[in-house]
């Protein structure tokens, strides 16, 4: 389906404002108002990322690890941003959900979307797991990850809140920002699941190492066939 295409079926307000928005730049998700993801309908603007399917692939391998080895997990999703992991866990899992963000304009989305979606979550404006001092099983996140030099297209680069898509240290800052103090926050028997930037892999597995030496890692593809998933778990 093309974006006119998108517009025609989703759109409900006036369709020239509509196709000048999108010629002058802007995404059609935004356009529209929702886009729909895993197995939600969410709310999206300026203030939060468009979730993708790369998003979606990290979540539905999550919630399979989760089947196979946790019993009512307690999660923490980390920059939940519009709420789409956090929210697709907590309607697929009996669990028990955190999620926080810097960004209280995307968090007011956030709990939006979870109204939306008839799920209770426990939202946190935070810089990453700041002054939590629950223990949690589950941590996910899909951090900031975009070098600063590295091209993005236009359209995203245009439109999509920047705190959500650049980091420093080559795209690796909030990676090493999670994992080096992330034991106080752990459980004994922990999964922590990140998206990562097809070739940030080797450089996230040497700061595994670095903080928790003694856990596993395990990296998987997305459908592209590019490295988009990293699980670090401690268990069996």
């Amino acid at each position: 389906m093309n974006n006119i295409e998108y517009l025609k079926k989703y759109y409900k307000g006036n369709m020239n404002e509509a196709i000048k928005r999108l010629n002058d730049g802007e995404p059609v998700q935004y356009i529209v108002g929702n886009v729909d993801f895993y197995n939600s309908n969410l709310i999206v603007n300026k203030n939060v990322l468009i979730p993708r399917f790369e998003t979606e692939e990290l979540v539905l391998n999550t919630i399979n690890f989760i089947k196979e080895y946790f019993n009512k997990p307690k999660v923490l999703d980390i920059g939940t941003g519009s709420g789409a992991i956090a929210i697709s866990i907590k309607k697929d899992i009996d669990s028990i959900v955190y999620a926080t963000d810097i960004s209280k304009e995307a968090l007011e989305v956030a709990k939006e979307n979870a109204k939306r979606n008839n799920v209770d979550i426990n939202f946190i404006e935070t810089n990453l797991y700041d002054g939590i001092k629950e223990k949690f099983d589950i941590v996910i996140s899909n951090p900031p990850y975009i070098r600063y030099d590295e091209e993005i297209d236009e359209i995203v680069k245009n439109n999509e809140p920047h705190i959500a898509l650049y980091a420093d240290n080559n795209g690796l800052y909030y990676y090493e920002e999670i994992l080096k103090n992330i034991k106080s926050i752990l459980n004994d028997k922990y999964l922590i699941a990140f998206e990562i930037g097809k070739s940030q892999a080797e450089e996230i597995n040497k700061i595994k190492d670095k903080y928790l030496p003694d856990s596993n890692i395990l990296l998987k593809k997305d459908l592209e066939g590019r490295d988009r998933m990293i699980f670090i778990y401690n268990f069996e």
